[in-house]
């Protein structure tokens, strides 16, 4: 092969390091990037917290509170009024001389009680708060400290325990855990884990260490025995509880010989009872939402802001900043450089970040102004290239911009592609998003007979009169969506 020089012009996007900083701030939440504010000010000597812009949003926020309202000046005037004398009382109780060995606390402990001075719950409680909540173990074991038992029986109880899973009930059949007992006790017999077992079920939430739930529900009915149909309760919940969970109401009745009027009684009874005792234990941990943007209307028009209080305040080191024409040595002054250029760049990829999620966030409210007017009901279809078409952007941009924001509004806190849906067809040519037929579908379901609740294909032909044409399946689709069940589960007698 022979070798030659070829010349080609060609256009290519390079992705520079500031491009890249600047796409990674877009796509972080607000919580991630609080985290990468305060790594890079750890990094980086010229970025630091600007705390007088910070002073004066809350100097502003607190004026305003302040002005909402003639009471509220008149309730801080009065507090205000007291303070002097508060401070007069914790003087007063100070000492003026001390002896050699006299102790902190004996003198200053005292004082604070006799000035009744408050304490703040947010200080004091911090552990407490910010502690790991306690699982059905943990819950379980701490009654088995308080009640009185023999040896042997604790050791059955932790053996009964172990084996609790979140919802309540045992993971274990009582034969397992008494077969896995023997090895350790002797001459045990089952009647004796039996007995435990009973114990247990009595502690707090009733009906826990329960094999079934039959089990569970029959141990919960025994604080009803007062109930004139607590016998027929419990009939129902012992004999023909699969009956029940069928909503074959007719054949109950038959086999209860009840009246209709009785067994609504019976089956408002039942309802009381948790079948789920585990529930009762929140083990989750709490996620938190902050949001990014909030929407208003001010004088009939919606407006959207940023929440500038979600990201803390930044600025240039001016001590450091200046040190760039001083007379430092040569590295010194190169590693100031480079510091101040970064935090520049850094500076305004948030500046960027902040105006391109105001922009399309504008861009949707003015897109979903009848969501907000009237609900999920009036939401218009949208995808990504409707937004990127309005504010002359890529599609994958929206998508950052989009995931994992928030926006607060009337109706709640809602993540931006919230608004982001499919369309489906309508008689009149028109378009209606999945969002809106599954809030059409909810009201629907709502609505509908608690005896005769209306199908899929009922539900696809009501939409079909105001003129949506949607098929059984993506009915069904978008109720399973939603976690409704089929119409012959949502029968109710009540």
């Amino acid at each position: 092969m022979k070798q030659s020089l070829q010349l080609k012009i060609g256009q290519q996007l390079t992705m520079t390091p500031q491009l890249q900083q600047a796409i990674k701030l877009l796509q972080l939440s607000t919580l991630d990037l609080q985290q990468e504010i305060h790594e890079f000010l750890e990094s980086n000597p010229l970025l630091e917290l600007d705390e007088e812009e910070g002073f004066q949003a809350e100097t502003e926020g607190r004026t305003s509170d302040n002005s909402t309202s003639a009471d509220t000046s008149n309730e801080n005037s009065d507090a205000v009024s007291e303070t002097p004398q508060l401070e007069s009382e914790w003087t007063e109780s100070i000492p003026n001389e001390l002896s050699i060995d006299s102790n902190w606390d004996d003198t200053y402990q005292n004082s604070a009680a006799a000035a009744d001075t408050p304490v703040f719950d947010g200080e004091q409680d911090f552990d407490s708060r910010n502690a790991l909540s306690e699982d059905m173990q943990d819950h379980l074991i701490w009654q088995l400290n308080l009640t009185h038992m023999s040896d042997r029986d604790i050791e059955i109880a932790y053996a009964i325990i172990d084996s609790v899973q979140t919802d309540g009930y045992l993971s274990m059949s009582l034969d397992e855990i008494f077969q896995a007992l023997t090895t350790e006790l002797e001459d045990l017999e089952l009647d004796e884990v039996v007995a435990v077992q009973h114990r247990l079920q009595r502690f707090d939430p009733v009906g826990v260490c329960s094999q079934d739930l039959r089990e569970c529900l029959l141990v919960q009915l025994e604080a009803y025995q007062d109930h004139p149909l607590f016998r027929s309760t419990f009939n129902v919940v012992d004999q023909y509880l699969g009956l029940l969970g069928n909503r074959d109401y007719a054949q109950l009745s038959r086999k209860t010989k009840l009246k209709e009027e009785a067994l609504k009684e019976v089956i408002t009874l039942i309802q009381q009872l948790n079948p789920r005792p585990g529930s009762v234990i929140d083990t989750s941990e709490t996620d938190y939402v902050i949001p990014d943007v909030s929407v208003k209307k001010h004088n009939n028009v919606w407006q959207v802001e940023l929440n500038n209080d979600a990201l803390p305040p930044v600025k240039i080191n001016e001590t450091y900043s200046a040190m760039v024409n001083s007379k430092a040595s040569s590295d010194d002054i190169s590693y100031i450089k480079n510091s101040l250029q970064e935090a520049k760049w850094f500076m305004k990829s948030l500046q960027s970040r902040n105006e391109t999620l105001l922009k399309v966030a504008s861009c949707i409210v003015s897109k979903q102004v009848d969501f907000f007017e009237i609900g999920e009901e009036a939401m218009k279809p949208m995808v990504l290239h409707d937004v990127a078409e309005e504010v002359g952007m890529h599609e994958s941009t929206i998508s950052r911009v989009t995931t994992q924001k928030y926006m607060h509004t009337p109706r709640g806190i809602f993540e931006l592609k919230y608004f982001f849906s499919s369309h489906v067809n309508t008689s009149s040519g028109g378009e209606c998003s999945s969002t809106a037929i599954r809030a059409m579908i909810k009201k629907l379901v709502a609505d509908e007979p608690p005896k005769k609740p209306l199908s899929d294909n009922k539900l696809a032909t009501i939409l079909a009169d105001q003129g949506i044409q949607v098929a059984r399946r993506t009915v069904a689709k978008y109720r399973e969506a939603m976690n409704i069940p089929p119409s012959n589960e949502r029968k109710r007698l009540i």
